[in-house]
């Protein structure tokens, strides 16, 4: 099985890689502008089944590198896990254009684009599963905070997103899910809220998006799940 994962440097992230590369039946793809801890983890535990490829998801040639990395494998990818992400924590009024952009373009196009051209290296006879990662935040109806405005509109459009894909991409074999995760201790949440103690820690969300990301596929599609056992 090939798995992919973004945003595998560190957090969430890189907790997903050493997670799924405890099963010597998976193959884990680690995507980051910055590959040193994953490649330093390769070396600890002497593994052939965690490939760190350093890409920056924004940009189409490295898009295409990432595409090129699976199809020199030779593997069809069963499992594509959208983790990266970019917060800005402002004031609305404060936010610039290039901010904004930038936010947009990790949390939204590049989670779009990658997955169009990804789409021919897929394995569609058994059924495929592709995860956003999302925010509670970016959940219709959920408490929004001041700052957020950026990140978190950002992730509503990823959770939207997930339908349309989940409706055009099932007669391909490829479930779409979004999980919109809750406070988790990361260096994200830190920018996000500074000083609040989250009750979860990375490694523990780590190991629900990994069951949900093998099994998931099987009883969902389309579904935008809230993971979150409580609010900043």
């Amino acid at each position: 099985m090939l798995v992919l994962v973004t945003g595998a440097s560190k957090g969430i992230g890189l907790e997903i890689v050493k997670q799924l590369a405890n099963n010597p039946g998976i193959l884990v793809i680690g995507v980051s502008r910055n590959i040193t801890t994953m490649s330093t983890l390769v070396k600890q535990r002497n593994t052939d089944n965690i490939l760190p490829v350093k890409a920056d998801i924004t940009k189409a040639a490295d898009q295409k590198k990432i595409v090129a990395t699976i199809k020199k494998l030779g593997l069809k990818l069963d499992v594509l896990i959208h983790n990266a992400g970019e917060l800005v924590n402002k004031p609305f009024p404060k936010i610039s254009e290039k901010e904004l952009r930038s936010v947009y373009s990790t949390n939204v196009f590049a989670p779009f684009l990658l997955t169009q051209i990804l789409l021919p290296v897929f394995n569609t006879k058994n059924r495929a599963h592709i995860v956003n990662i999302s925010s509670v935040g970016g959940v219709q109806g959920s408490s929004k905070f001041p700052g957020l405005s950026a990140y978190s509109s950002s992730k509503a459009a990823l959770c939207g997103l997930t339908e349309c894909l989940a409706e055009e991409l099932k007669d391909k074999n490829i479930a779409v899910n979004c999980l919109a995760l809750g406070a988790v201790q990361t260096e994200m949440l830190a920018r996000a809220f500074p000083g609040y103690k989250a009750p979860l820690k990375a490694g523990e969300m780590a190991e629900y998006i990994c069951n949900f990301a093998l099994t998931g596929q099987n009883y969902f599609n389309g579904k935008i799940v809230s993971v979150s056992s409580t609010t900043p």
